[in-house]
């Protein structure tokens, strides 16, 4: 079975957003750059909130920008043709190899993890996240912490009222200082 996957940046503090919505905190480096090309070639579909959908729209068409360095155009290729689900109750149609969801966040993992089909099943957007972690729908979290401290602001893990126990299944520092840490949720 698809293992469901959420993998983002995040503060030291815990936050993947700053409180005034800014992420600029997040540019990578090219070693980490890099982790997230190796992370991305194992997805088989990405499911995506409206304003995460929005913003990755930029690598839809990123190919044409002759300013991109050899590594962002990798990105480029193996995000463009990657199948997406968007789940928005305010955008009417999206763009790319991306469709609006149909049905509920738990029915659409449902029906991919029936599909044929290899890779994981990522979850992109803080709300989605928050909503298969309560629905118990995460098999893994991917965090790479960013030594900063933001204040506040969109949190990484979503406020549980029941206790989910992890297994840590990988770890690596990078030469920036920011610390990959890949956890499997215990079952």
């Amino acid at each position: 079975m698809r293992s469901v996957t959420y993998s983002m940046n995040v503060s030291l503090d815990g936050y993947i957003v700053g409180p005034d919505g800014d992420f600029n905190w997040t540019t990578p480096d090219e070693e980490v750059f890099r982790s997230w090309i190796d992370e991305i070639r194992h997805v088989g579909v990405h499911l995506l909130g409206r304003r995460l959908y929005e913003t990755m729209l930029y690598w839809e068409t990123a190919d044409q920008d002759p300013s991109l360095d050899d590594s962002r155009l990798e990105w480029a290729a193996l995000w463009k043709p990657l199948p997406k689900v968007v789940f928005s109750t305010t955008l009417s149609a999206v763009q790319g190899h991306a469709r609006l969801a149909s049905g509920s966040l738990a029915a659409e993992i449902e029906q991919l993890r029936a599909e044929p089909g290899a890779g994981d099943i990522a979850i992109g957007g803080a709300r989605l996240a928050t909503e298969a972690a309560a629905l118990g729908l995460i098999d893994e979290y991917r965090v790479r912490v960013y030594p900063v401290l933001v204040g506040g602001g969109i949190p990484f893990f979503p406020r549980h009222e029941r206790r989910v126990d992890l297994e840590l299944v990988e770890t690596r520092t990078f030469d920036s200082g920011i610390a990959y840490l890949r956890y499997r949720v215990a079952r």
